[in-house]
């Protein structure tokens, strides 16, 4: 069926997708200083798979497991599972400001490891966004104190790790890429969400923490609004194309200023906010060349 370009829809549908991805992000990091980040992301993988199953279910399409690409779609779920790791990880030790500053990197790494995995030639344009992207990780890095002996040791972790996010999210991004010339999307997903289950399954027996009454009702709400993050998000990309969508995307940024000034009593400095708009307008460059020039993503 083609795609129908409904672009009021999609950036209604994106802007609410990611309100709900950052406000899961402060449910995470609530829940967080009690409950092993391990152990969230297992509650988010199980209950991802009923909301796949909706999303299969309104496509009116059948779930599709049959392949002969698995060691590439465990591949791909490892690399989603170690980005949603770093991501959960990192949520505990930074402000939720700084942490989706850094989140932000993703499209710099694609950038980057697609030369050496898909060939692509990158011109001047989109290698010196890239830099100017990773010039505003330094630009955050040096607000929290970095190469004065300011910044603490968790801090460092913290940052490093949410730097790591991007890059698996990265991998994850190609290798759906990489899958999407043979499979379909369904069975992407599907495969994607039940091994994630699995491999998150395996960690709970070192990492079980009996919740709260309090912890459970956090738990699910990091499932159901992540859930319904991704439908909305499904939904968006069903109702414009990604390219008239990435600005959209980006408004993340601000909802992490309000929601960890609220939650957290966190004001972001300075050096974070310049930095956030370093990462932010390369990422956008990037968009903005990949479409002129056509790259498929």
């Amino acid at each position: 069926m083609p795609l129908r370009h409904d672009i009021r829809r999609g950036a209604l549908l994106m802007l609410a997708s990611t309100a709900l991805f950052t406000a899961m992000g402060a449910v995470v990091k609530l829940v967080g200083e009690r409950i092993h980040f391990a152990e969230i992301m297992f509650f988010r993988s199980v209950l991802a798979l009923p909301v796949v199953l909706l999303i299969v279910a309104r496509a009116g399409k059948k779930p599709k497991l049959a392949t002969q690409r698995l060691p590439q779609h465990m591949l791909r779920a490892l690399s989603g599972t170690m980005a949603m790791g770093c991501a959960f990880y990192a949520l505990t030790l930074l402000p939720l400001t700084e942490y989706t500053a850094l989140s932000f990197t993703t499209p710099l790494f694609i950038t980057v490891l697609a030369i050496p995995f898909l060939g692509e030639r990158v011109g001047i344009h989109r290698a010196g966004a890239v830099l100017a992207g990773f010039g505003g990780i330094i630009v955050i890095a040096l607000g929290q104190g970095a190469f004065q002996g300011a910044i603490s040791s968790w801090v460092a972790i913290g940052m490093a790790v949410a730097v790591a996010h991007g890059l698996f999210s990265a991998m994850t991004t190609l290798l759906v890429r990489s899958l999407s010339s043979t499979e379909s999307s369904t069975t992407i997903v599907m495969w994607q969400s039940i091994l994630m289950t699995c491999i998150t399954g395996l960690v709970m027996p070192f990492v079980w923490v009996w919740p709260t009454p309090g912890d459970w009702a956090l738990l699910l709400m990091v499932g159901l609004v992540g859930g319904f993050a991704q439908v909305m998000l499904t939904e968006a990309y069903a109702s414009a194309q990604v390219s008239s969508l990435g600005a959209y995307f980006y408004t993340g940024i601000l909802w992490a200023i309000a929601l960890g000034w609220l939650i957290f009593g966190d004001a972001p400095g300075i050096a974070t906010l310049a930095g956030a708009g370093l990462i932010v307008l390369a990422a956008l460059y990037i968009l903005h060349r990949e479409s002129r020039l056509g790259v498929k993503r």
